[in-house]
């Protein structure tokens, strides 16, 4: 199966919590690493150039040591897939509008070459590569991961081999049923390396405008509802990927639009957790580069089920979270059955009073967080608090911009309905416009369940009509008789050949008669010399077929391999036919 790693320069803003980085007190900037006049700023994305003047000048600076020599200052995000989906991908580097491609490559095990991707009007050639290392070397500024492999453990190894690359720094895994014990080694090594892994079991994430991993937020059509063409104000994160999408178009509704959105994923190990991202949203500061003033509102959505909401509970009483925290953790309605439930996911089960939905609801309320009394709610308290921001002077609302216009693909518009294409073929052999190709009017299901014959088949596609069954016996003795039992069609190739070249019918005949052989033609005049011999001696099929494999290294004629290895397989359904046939009077 195919595979792709995706690879962004910008996720450095998104993909670090304050966690991820070597508190030294200082941080180690070179001057020769980052040189940007204001020429080069206007070529750069500008979320980018925000990130680097605002987080680089502010008190992120005075915490973490952060070395950006290997940042991917280019104009567009780049990415390397791990797992051909065209759909996901021609969807991923067309959402934005952007002058230039975002996907670097694709990663497709054991060949290499280029994928077609539309990028807007037109087709690019997108370059593939046969190996991660391969992939990693081609693309070193590209730093983000994005697993589309659906098979949890394969999953887990390819992951890891990204891990282990020196310029991967972000890895999404999107397969769920990634073993337990493969997901605590990956979390493991990615702590240990400063890396992150959003997932396993995600559907994604999103960076407003800039960045999506795999299929969040849904369709194009979805994107500009939800307004995710732009960022905007707040940073969200959720466990649940089908939350994440809903909660995108509720938040659009009452307040900007997100800035970024991120589903850690619904396995009960999640490579990085919701705290991680809350408090990586934090430490997002206001920057003017992103069309206007701007502060995140961080809303949170989870389920049941685990203790990581504690950990953003005690950051929100230690005041590690300094903005507004807007959370809600559905599941409320486990109480008013019996026993356990399980809703969803693997990490959505409750197993006592501190794992319920009321304990960690009422426990953020504590702590400071925004909480409603119920899901019917949350809408308001989004909107509500959004409003306060305003009215405080802490936030302004982004402007809104013309979304990009993303050309719709043929083959959804001509389902839709919306376009019509002329036909380019026209055949009367086979009708494939149905839900099943019929041949003759007869429908595929038919032929098999009343058990054509190749001779039956072929009398609807040659002769458009159900011959009888001596005509269609006839057509298979023949096919029999004539079918070509060698590896190497020389007599049929060279009577075409001498054919076209204008000889005679004669002369072309004879071409391909005088290259029959034991490689071509010959295994059936070998394999009658050999049955008259064995008839003449009165040998049984056994006795036949043993004494050949002990005179010659192929029996021409017939399969002496594995049927003639047990007992039980030594007469096959072949030699029984033959005895039949030849052996018996």
């Amino acid at each position: 199966m195919r595979r792709c790693v995706i690879v962004s320069s910008l996720l450095e803003t998104m993909m670090f919590s304050s966690s991820d980085f070597q508190v030294t007190g200082e941080v180690k900037l070179k001057a020769d690493e980052v040189k940007l006049n204001e020429k080069q700023i206007r070529l750069l994305d500008y979320r980018c150039a925000s990130w680097l003047q605002g987080n680089f000048s502010r008190e992120v600076l005075n915490h973490y040591s952060i070395t950006i020599s290997n940042f991917p200052f280019k104009g567009c995000l780049t990415l390397t897939f791990f797992v051909l989906h065209t759909f996901i991908c021609s969807n991923f580097i067309c959402f934005i509008g952007r002058e230039s491609p975002s996907i670097a490559g694709i990663i497709n095990p054991g060949s290499e070459g280029f994928q077609k991707l539309f990028f807007g009007q037109e087709e690019i050639a997108i370059p593939v590569h046969s190996s991660i290392e391969a992939a990693c070397s081609a693309h070193p500024t590209a730093d983000v991961f994005i697993n589309l492999h659906h098979f949890g453990g394969h999953a887990a190894a390819s992951s890891m081999s990204a891990l282990k690359q020196p310029t991967i720094r972000v890895v999404a895994i999107i397969a769920e049923g990634v073993p337990e014990s493969d997901a605590k080694q990956l979390i493991a090594y990615a702590r240990a390396n400063n890396k992150v892994i959003i997932g396993p079991a995600t559907v994604g994430g999103i960076q407003a405008g800039a960045f999506k991993i795999g299929d969040t937020a849904g369709t194009l059509d979805n994107i500009i509802h939800c307004k995710l063409y732009r960022p905007g104000s707040i940073g969200f994160v959720s466990k649940s990927g089908g939350m994440s999408n809903e909660l995108y178009n509720t938040i659009a509704r009452v307040t900007d639009g997100i800035y970024e959105g991120i589903a850690i994923g619904g396995d009960v190990f999640p490579g990085s957790t919701l705290s991680d991202h809350v408090l990586r949203f934090n430490n997002i500061p206001q920057t003017n580069i992103l069309m206007s003033s701007m502060s995140q509102n961080d809303g949170c959505s989870r389920e049941l089920g685990g203790r990581d909401e504690y950990s953003l509970v005690e950051a929100l009483k230690e005041g590690k979270v300094h903005k507004p925290v807007v959370a809600w953790v559905s599941g409320t309605c486990a109480r008013l059955f019996k026993s356990e439930v399980q809703f969803g996911h693997a990490g959505a089960k409750s197993g006592g009073e501190l794992e319920s939905a009321q304990a960690k609801n009422q426990a953020l309320r504590e702590a400071g967080a925004v909480v409603p009394t119920s899901y019917e709610d949350l809408e308001s308290a989004i909107k509500e608090t959004f409003e306060k921001l305003i009215e405080e002077g802490k936030i302004t609302p982004v402007s809104e911009v013309t979304p990009p216009q993303i050309p719709e693909d043929l083959n959804i518009a001509i389902k839709s309905g919306k376009v019509r294409a002329p036909t380019h073929i026209i055949c009367t052999i086979s009708d494939e416009r149905g839900e099943e190709p019929s041949y003759a009017g007869v429908p595929m299901s038919t032929i098999v369940e009343e058990g054509y014959g190749v001779g039956d088949v072929l009398s609807l596609l040659w002769f458009k009509r159900s011959l009888p069954r001596y005509c269609t016996q006839f057509i298979e003795i023949c096919i029999m008789l004539c079918a070509d039992h060698g590896p190497c069609v020389s007599g049929a190739h060279n009577t075409i050949v001498t054919a076209r070249a204008g000889k005679d019918l004669i002369s072309s005949l004879v071409s391909g008669l005088l290259t029959i052989g034991p490689r071509f033609g010959g295994a059936i005049d070998d394999a009658a010399r050999y049955f008259k011999d064995a008839y003449d001696r009165g040998l049984t099929p056994y006795e036949f077929v043993e004494g050949m494999k002990r005179r010659v290294s192929v029996c021409q004629g017939l399969d002496t391999g594995s049927r003639a290895e047990t007992t039980e397989t030594r007469e096959c359904s072949f030699c029984r036919n033959m005895r039949t046939l030849i052996f018996l009077p």
